[in-house]
Parts: C-alpha cells; sequence; structure tokens
C-alpha cells in the first residue's frame, strides 16, 4: 500500500506550485452533482416533458462547466446549439406528435440488468481511457484564454452563408413538422 501511495506523493509534489482555486473546484463540485442528478432523472422520469426538463438542465451545466473552463465561446455555442434548438425540437416533436405524457404503468424492466452492465463496461472504458491518456498530470494554471472575437471571427465570416441556409432548412423542417402534425 505504501509503495502505491509513493508515485501519488511525487506527483502531489511536482504539482505543489500549481494555484488551487477553491472556488472554481467547490463551483464544478455543485455544478457537477446537479447535472448526475438531472442526467439521473432524465432516464427515470415518466413524464416525457419533465425528462426534456432535465435534460436542459443537464445541458446547460456543461455549459457552465465550459465558462469555469475559461471556454466563453463553446459555452455560448453549447447553449445556442443544444438548449436553443436541438431541446426545442425535441419538445416540439413531442407536442406535436400528440406522444403520450406518461411512461407505461409497468414498463419493460427486463432489460435493466443489460443497461446497467453496459453502463458499467463503458465508465470503466472511459476511466481507463483518461487515466491511460492523463495519468495523474494537471492543466497547468498558466493556460492563457482564448480570444473568442477571433475564433468567432474566424467561423462566421468563412461560413456565414452555410450557417444561414442551415437556419432556414430547420426552419422549413419545423413548419413541414407543424404542417403534418395538423393536418389529422
Amino acid at each position: 500500500m505504501i509503495a502505491g501511495l509513493v508515485p501519488v506523493l511525487a506527483a502531489e509534489a511536482r504539482n505543489a506550485d500549481a494555484p488551487t482555486l477553491v472556488a472554481q473546484n467547490v463551483a464544478f463540485g455543485i455544478i457537477a452533482a446537479l447535472m448526475i442528478f438531472a442526467a439521473f432523472r432524465v432516464v427515470t422520469t415518466k413524464n416525457v416533458v419533465h425528462a426534456a426538463v432535465y435534460l436542459v438542465l443537464v445541458l446547460a451545466g456543461a455549459a457552465a462547466q465550459f465558462i469555469l473552463l475559461g471556454a466563453e465561446f463553446v459555452a455560448i455555442t453549447q447553449v445556442l446549439v443544444y438548449v436553443g434548438a436541438i431541446v426545442v425540437l425535441f419538445l416540439f416533436g413531442i407536442m406535436l406528435t400528440r406522444a403520450p405524457m406518461r411512461g407505461e404503468d409497468r414498463a419493460n424492466r427486463d432489460s435493466i440488468p443489460l443497461a446497467a452492465g453496459t453502463g458499467l463496461v463503458l465508465l470503466v472504458l472511459l476511466v481507463y481511457s483518461l487515466l491511460d491518456g492523463f495519468g495523474r498530470d494537471r492543466i497547468p494554471g498558466d493556460l492563457q484564454p482564448t480570444n473568442t472575437r477571433v475564433l468567432s471571427d474566424s467561423i462566421f465570416s468563412t461560413y456565414l452563408i452555410p450557417f444561414e441556409v442551415l437556419s432556414v432548412l430547420l426552419l422549413a423542417a419545423l413548419i413541414g413538422a407543424i404542417v403534418i402534425a395538423r393536418r389529422d
């Protein structure tokens, strides 16, 4: 046991000069706990509209984590694309197809062990790949934040026309879904 502790202490000694950001760590923990709770509720709630609301909470939590990392552009893109577009389309799909809002009284519980096993295997693979790729490395405290203006100008100056065409296409798809759903 002591032999396993020596590399950990050596890694901590190498990173002793890295600044400890207590407020960011506390905020990360709170946001992560909320995201885990909401993700659990997405798959366990019987009301699909509530599941969509919990999904919004998970995606907003991911955007908040990006803000903690100093990646404001990615956070705003997360909010616009996922929370603003995909979840709204998901809710439109639920409402317009007149899907039942409540789950079945007796859901198919035969697949719960298979789903739990699959989730456990994916968790082990994720932890293994993170530890194999990064080990006990820490993010250096002297990272410079990216320039959001340069990044957004490079994306939206080159790809402005495809971006606008895609938004018109999505609007047409939404109008088509409304027309098809109201045809009944």
